[in-house]
This record gives structure tokens, C-alpha cells and sequence, in this order.
């Protein structure tokens, strides 16, 4: 059974590398076409919360599924 702070600290590299992994897959993304002449460093922060959302909501998804497996062996 992993203590708290082993708990908070695969939890935060979790949360760190999915945000780094999306934010390179979004790098690879042409938002260029869809960005109003001005509002560049707009299209950023946007890009910005996006590949947050999307990170914490997909290492959200892999703790969770640590964690169920992890609580199987109460099963039996």
C-alpha cells in the first residue's frame, strides 16, 4: 500500500508528464488558419489551458485506473 506522499508524488509526476506529453502533441497541431490577425498571444494562453485540461484529465484517467487496480486485491 503506497504511504500519502508516495501517493502525492506519482500523482504529481503523472500530472507533470501528461501536461509535457499533450502539450508536444499539440505543438504538432497548425492552429495557424483558425488565429485572428491581433490575437496570437491569446491562441496561446488558449493552447496553454487546453493541454492542461487535457493532460490532468488523462493522468486524472491513469491514477484512477492505478488506483482500481491496485483496490482488486480486496476482492477476494
Amino acid at each position: 500500500m503506497f504511504s500519502l506522499g508516495q501517493q502525492a508524488l506519482v500523482s504529481l509526476i503523472s500530472h507533470i508528464l501528461f501536461i509535457y506529453v499533450t502539450w508536444k502533441l499539440m505543438m504538432a497541431i497548425n492552429f495557424e488558419p483558425m488565429i485572428k490577425k491581433g490575437r496570437a498571444k491569446e491562441a496561446q494562453i488558449l493552447i496553454l489551458f487546453l493541454t492542461i485540461v487535457i493532460g490532468s484529465g488523462v493522468s486524472r484517467f491513469f491514477l484512477e485506473v492505478l488506483q482500481w487496480s491496485r483496490d482488486l486485491n480486496h476482492l477476494f
